[in-house]
């Protein structure tokens, strides 16, 4: 069994943003009119309006429940090994994968890169399969943005959330807002930066995971007034959650099984 929360604005995994752009005014009708040492920190997107550069975030909550309560959370790290000048072989490197098993929050605070990349992995240590690996699901990152405020701007300690793509804590009932109950009125004294940086214990026990699923954006003309939407999407997927691949003998869809769509009769 796996049993888990997502919050999201479509769907169970998938946000998408639109709406009515963020601008401000200002005094230029046309581009030609700014100073090539004058920034307008966004874009010109029609006479006197410009808009202004800025960042979506939207965090998921999981809490997850793997085959029981007691999990722990898996830092899987994708390294590369430089093959051995003994060993004869045209090959000069190869990778493997290290797990490193977070025992405390802090050690499950997750900055992305690119050239130093994990898998995210939440498991019971105490159940596992035939062969003996640990049953888990793990977190597939969608579109992802780091913040690059200060951590001192008072936009950023409200959104000290923001500091990490992944968070895990241990479940309590009263943490369940990322920016803190009333994120307007906070002055980041009450968001999950502050819960995790407690830094207690979260090895094999009840824990949530948060993903933060970030997008910067330079608006543009097309963005102008209405913004066209701009979505993505994350996955959970099973990491020897099961013994095999579980679809394999379901039947294929045939033309029978297909929807049939008629058009409606008109009025």
């Amino acid at each position: 069994m796996i049993s888990l929360i997502l919050c999201s604005l479509i769907g169970s995994n998938q946000v998408g943003l639109s709406g009515i752009l963020m601008v401000k005014g200002t005094s230029y009708v046309n581009k030609n009119e700014v100073p090539e040492d004058e920034n307008l920190y966004g874009t010109m997107l029609s006479e006197n309006v410009i808009g202004v550069i800025h960042d979506h975030y939207v965090t998921f909550y999981l809490d997850m429940d793997v085959d029981g309560a007691d999990n722990s959370f898996v830092n899987v790290h994708i390294k590369k090994e430089e093959t051995s000048p003994e060993v004869n072989s045209p090959r000069r490197s190869f990778l493997k994968a290290v797990r490193e098993v977070a025992k405390t929050e802090k050690e499950a605070q997750i900055k992305f890169q690119l050239y130093n990349p994990s898998e995210f992995h939440v498991v019971n240590p105490g159940k596992t399969t035939r062969v003996g690996n640990p049953v888990g699901y793990k977190v597939v990152a969608g579109g992802t943005a780091a913040s690059l405020l200060d951590h001192s701007d008072p936009p950023q300690m409200r959104g000290a959330f923001t500091n990490n793509q992944i968070w895990v804590t241990p479940y309590n009932r009263s943490e369940e807002w990322a920016g803190g109950l009333f994120a307007y009125q906070n002055h980041g004294e009450e968001n999950l930066q502050v819960w995790s940086d407690r830094d207690r214990e979260i090895e094999n026990k009840d824990i949530v995971v948060w993903y933060t699923m970030g997008f910067h954006h330079i608006p543009c003309q097309e963005d102008f007034p209405i913004m066209p939407t701009v979505s993505s999407s994350f996955d959970l997927k099973p990491v020897n959650f099961f013994e095999r691949n579980p679809i394999l003998r379901i039947p294929p869809n045939v033309e029978k099984d297909l929807p049939v769509c008629k058009a409606a009769a008109s009025a």
